[in-house]
């Protein structure tokens, strides 16, 4: 059961990132625009590289590959962007700072027994 439970908890904490950053890749020319009213350079580049790390980042914790290292390179983002992004809007920031506690515990305790990285492993000690 508790395979499971972290089966579901990694599906529902990369949910987010998956449709956000697909959102992001096909809507890049108005993503760009919000970036560039922040005042972040290169804007349509900076939506293109933050939507394809959203997306690829979401699939590869719901499968369960790397995810110690995507683990800790989400909860530095979700961090980030609550700062960068999201500092006046309180509600929003305190999500992103709990999205990245969620990702902290993915990153010290593994994927658990049904993930990708659990078969890479099986296969390395077989």
């Amino acid at each position: 059961m508790n395979q499971f439970l972290i089966l579901a908890g990694r599906v529902l904490l990369a949910a987010i990132f998956v449709v956000s950053g697909f959102g992001k890749l096909t809507g890049a020319e108005g993503f760009s625009g919000f970036l560039a009213s922040l005042g972040f350079p290169a804007p349509l580049a900076m939506a293109y590289l933050v939507g394809a790390f959203e997306l690829l980042a979401g699939v590869a914790v719901i499968v369960g590959f790397q995810a110690r290292i995507v683990g800790i390179a989400l909860a530095l983002f979700c961090v980030a962007t609550g700062f960068l992004v999201h500092a006046g809007d309180q509600t929003v920031l305190l999500k992103n700072i709990a999205m990245a506690g969620g990702f902290l515990v993915l990153a010290g305790s593994g994927a658990g027994a049904i993930a990708v990285d659990k078969t890479a492993r099986e296969r390395r000690y077989a």
